[in-house]
């Protein structure tokens, strides 16, 4: 093994270091999964280095190799290991981090980990030993469980006894999750104070008290039980270890830092900022937050973008964009940066981690222009919220006590954003939340802005609204599972389906579960043709008769979680234990895999028409349609559609017949040039798909024709922007896309029809168009020259009453566009003015509120606020900004009152 000088060891140095120690200790070094999760619903992101063995601790795959080593990029910002409003504020929490880990699969246990873990710390980087302190599970009564003597024993025989510490449940226990393997713990924990300090304070006092400088490095997971459903233990057949070092922390211990983000982990990125800022990084703790907390959200945003997880506004995708945001928001802020930034920093990210993980250096163009226009997108977004916080500040409900005695009506909706009392200066715990949810505001970029104001936050409000969305989320997505029950031998599934729709199978276990209140079951059968929801394609349907074929139970979808193909029935057949045949929705399953095919085509026939750069971001496929996305960054004009969908056709036509290559060494696919997908996780071997020896070559675990031919025809039916940088096409196959055809030539010569067949068609729909403008532009000037005799008719009925112009009338205007102008056009020639119009648009009630500019800062009228206690008088709502706001309603009787109203606000 290659030993650098250990002081000025790199982070690549490091990494390498750890890998090739368990290498030469017969451990294979896999590749790290994608940080993004797509076959697990308990989990978004990767976040800790065995998710992606969680099938092998289940035993519900085949061991391969009994050692295994790594280092796995991992994501930490939502559920139980909820870091994000600590990053950047301390100095070594992580949105994005990586987990280097080892290991063993009913192999070695805690004797080898122990020993393995100590050499490397001590003897291979030469940590002080008298720096050290390691923890032991000390038992817990109720759960029945022993103190870990065997971990204690061989810890003793390496280190001081009083370097040993006792650890409870909460600190030495791990569990999966409510259910699943677990088991106890030994963590390492380094005291990185200066010697003077540890001296004085000695630092097993400081381990797991969140001390900055006494932090963990490396936990020893010893999986012993299996915790079942009713809560009660069993021990598991096979023991493993599964175990994990921040590769972030172990640099800055041995680059002798106080802080991750003064090694070069992060240093590069942190001085381009302060570069680019003209700010010093280390002088001032505000700023330093901001750089820090940039640095660090870059690495998570590109590489989820990189593993195919675009932001958004649902499920994985928040947490990308609120991840994003808050890095803008804080560069916003702290270092007066107001055009796009981030995406400068992709570059240099991508050169750290050239060699580890390709998949972002590969990709780099592509997130560089996705983040580049979420920023700008966000930008915007930025000022609205702003102005909503300012309106806030300024909102009426502050002034009540000024000299307009403004009066709000207590019973308005959105009354909490107003405090009655001034002297309170709270800013409500909703507008809080509101502002972090949907403008992205960070609650302590919230609560700096109202200091700067004279406020404070209703921190127990926000946290309460908080608590409801997660209350919220969790509903939504709530499982309850049971424990499998074993029926018959067995652990893995046999797959069929490419080559059958039915097959006879026996039960292997099962379990209930109550999916959104509604009880299924799932069931794992030893042999099946169904296809589990992967890769796009949707899960096939079908039945599963017994044996005597009297009895069929439905199979209502398929879906794959932890490796296992589960099969979702709603009844159970009453004896278990015989043959079964499970049969797959023939009719359903080929119109599904025509449609799968034809995203392979089109594919392709992207890259040749766009060119190389298009690559899948994503796709759904079943038996009504395709939806097939993909990198670029322009709609496709009509011309560049054609030639696509032309391309299709035509190998439709050309009935290629489809080469499958089954179980093909992964390096040996790539060589030969098939497209392989960004963010998917692939295993030593993999099935190829080609139609055409230079057209088509994907790797796919889907199913598909045999020949082009059997997709009949294809056509695109749609093209759109889905997200920054990613367009989508959806598109028709076969009887459904001469459907399509068919019912478009009939609206064609319905058209004709109606034209009484002309020769151009175009040119008659062009005239009729252009008829039409015409006859609008003069419905526009009648409306505007009655709008301009109203105008006159309006400032004659105005009264003055303590210095405010107030205008009150009912109008008759034909729609909302003519009383928005109108509006505007009084305002233009009276200064000070209160205007409130009323008007009966298209059989409705409107109301209009214009303020001057004037009457909103130095009297505190606020349009928005005022609008919505008009609009009760006509059964309606409204809003808009502090000078102008709009409200429409149900009942027309109440617009009187309404304008009589209005007066009430300014006192006589």
């Amino acid at each position: 093994m290659h030993k650098p000088d250990l002081f000025k060891m790199t982070t690549k140095e490091i990494r390498q270091a750890y890998l090739d120690f368990f290498k030469e200790r017969e451990h294979q070094i896999v590749l790290s999964a994608p940080i993004v999760i797509k076959n697990d619903p308990t989990l978004m992101f990767t976040n800790a280095g065995m998710n992606q063995f969680k099938e092998l601790f289940l035993g519900e795959t085949a061991v391969k190799y009994s050692r295994i080593a790594n280092t796995q990029r991992c994501l930490r910002v939502s559920g139980k290991h909820n870091d994000l409003e600590e990053v950047g504020i301390d100095t070594y929490h992580h949105t994005m981090f990586e987990m280097l880990g080892n290991w063993s699969f009913g192999n070695y246990f805690k004797k080898e980990a122990i020993l393995w873990s100590w050499e490397l710390l001590t003897e291979v980087y030469k940590i002080p030993k008298d720096q050290l302190y390691v923890t032991v599970f000390e038992g817990d009564e109720k759960e029945g469980l022993p103190k870990d003597q065997e971990t204690y024993d061989l810890w003793k025989g390496l280190i001081a006894e009083d370097r040993i510490l006792s650890g409870n449940k909460k600190d030495n226990f791990w569990e999966m999750g409510e259910t699943g393997p677990c088991g106890p713990c030994s963590e390492i924990h380094v005291d990185m104070r200066p010697e003077a300090e540890r001296l004085i304070v000695k630092g097993d006092r400081l381990v797991n008290k969140d001390h900055p400088q006494v932090i963990e490095i490396w936990n020893n997971v010893f999986m012993q039980f299996n915790r079942l459903r009713d809560g009660s233990l069993q021990t598991l057949p096979a023991q493993h270890v599964d175990t994990g070092m921040g590769l972030e922390r172990l640099v800055r211990v041995l680059q002798k830092k106080s802080s991750n983000y003064d090694t070069d982990v992060f240093q590069p990125l942190i001085q381009f900022i302060s570069k680019e800022a003209n700010i010093p990084y280390g002088q001032n703790e505000q700023t330093d937050i901001a750089m820090r907390v940039m640095a660090d959200h870059i690495r998570a945003i590109s590489f989820c973008i990189a593993d195919g997880q675009l932001p958004s506004s649902n499920k994985a995708g928040y947490v990308v964009r609120r991840i994003l945001r808050r890095a803008v928001r804080y560069a916003y802020t702290f270092l007066n940066i107001k055009e796009p930034f981030l995406n400068k920093l992709v570059p240099i990210l991508a050169d750290q981690f050239n060699g580890i993980f390709p998949e972002l250096e590969d990709q780099q163009d592509y997130v560089q222009k996705v983040i580049l226009e979420e920023e700008v997108s966000f930008l915007r977004t930025l000022i609205i919220g702003l102005e909503r916080f300012d309106n806030f500040i300024n909102s009426p409900g502050k002034l009540k006590k000024s000299s307009t005695s403004i009066e709000l009506d207590k019973s308005f909706d959105d009354s909490w954003q107003y405090q009655e009392d001034q002297e309170l200066k709270l800013i409500p715990g909703k507008l809080a939340f509101e502002l972090s949810d949907t403008y992205g505001f960070p609650i302590d970029l919230t609560e700096l802005l109202a200091r700067e104001k004279g406020f404070k936050v209703d921190m127990a409000g926000f946290n309460q609204a908080l608590d409801q969305q997660k209350i919220r989320s969790r509903a939504a997505t709530a499982i309850d599972t049971g424990d499998w029950i074993k029926v018959n031998e067995g652990e893995e599934t046999e797959f069929t389906g490419y080559d059958e729709l039915e097959t006879e199978c026996r039960i292997l276990r099962y379990r209930q579960v109550n999916l959104k209140g509604k009880e299924l079951f799932q069931v794992i059968l030893d042999r099946t043709p169904f296809y589990a929801e992967g890769g796009g394609q949707t899960g096939d349907t079908g039945r599963l008769e017994d044996h005597s074929r009297l009895f069929q139970f439905e199979v209502t979808d398929t879906k794959k979680e932890n490796g296992l193909i589960i099969h979702y029935l709603d009844l159970l057949p009453a004896d278990l234990e015989g043959n079964f045949f499970a049969v797959v929705d023939e009719d359903k399953r080929l119109s599904t895999q025509n449609n799968h095919s034809a995203t392979h085509l089109l594919h392709a026939a992207l890259r040749q028409v766009l060119g190389a750069h298009v690559n899948q971001k994503g796709s759904l496929v079943n038996e009504r349609h395709l939806r097939f996305d993909f990198s670029h960054f322009n709609k496709i004009n009509s011309v560049d559609l054609e030639k696509i969908e032309r391309i299709v056709n035509q190998k439709i036509r050309e009935n290629i017949t489809k080469k499958e290559e089954r179980n093909v060494s992964y390096q040996e696919a790539l060589q030969s040039g098939v497209t392989a997908l960004f963010g998917e996780k692939y295993g030593d071997y993999v099935r190829v798909i080609t139609f055409g020896d230079h057209f088509s070559k994907e790797l796919c675990g889907g199913t598909h024709v045999n020949a082009t031919g059997e997709l009949g025809f294809f056509k695109i039916i749609s093209e759109s922007a889905v997200a920054a940088g990613v367009r989508r096409i959806e598109a028709i196959t076969g009887e459904k896309a001469e459907n399509y055809i068919s019912k478009q030539l009939q609206s064609f010569a319905s058209l004709n029809e109606i034209f009484n067949n002309p020769a151009d068609i175009n040119k008659s729909v062009k005239n009729l168009l252009e008829e039409n403008n015409l006859l609008k532009k003069e419905v526009e000037r009648y409306i505007n020259e009655k709008a301009s005799g109203l105008k006159q008719e309006l400032i004659k009925t105005m009264e003055e009453i303590n210095g405010v112009n107030f205008i009150a009338q009912k109008v008759t205007l034909p729609n909302s566009d003519a009383l928005k102008n109108l509006a505007y056009e009084i305002k233009k020639l009276v200064p000070n003015l209160f205007l409130v119009l009323g008007s009966e648009i298209e059989g409705k009630p409107e109301i209009t509120v214009m303020l001057s500019e004037n009457l909103v800062n130095e009297k505190g009228l606020n349009a928005g606020a005022i609008v919505r206690v008009l609009a009760k008088e006509i059964q309606g709502g409204g809003g808009g900004q502090s000078h102008y706001a709009t409200a429409g309603g149900k009942d027309l009787s109440g617009l009187d009152a309404a304008i009589r109203k209005a007066k009430s606000y300014l006192s006589i």
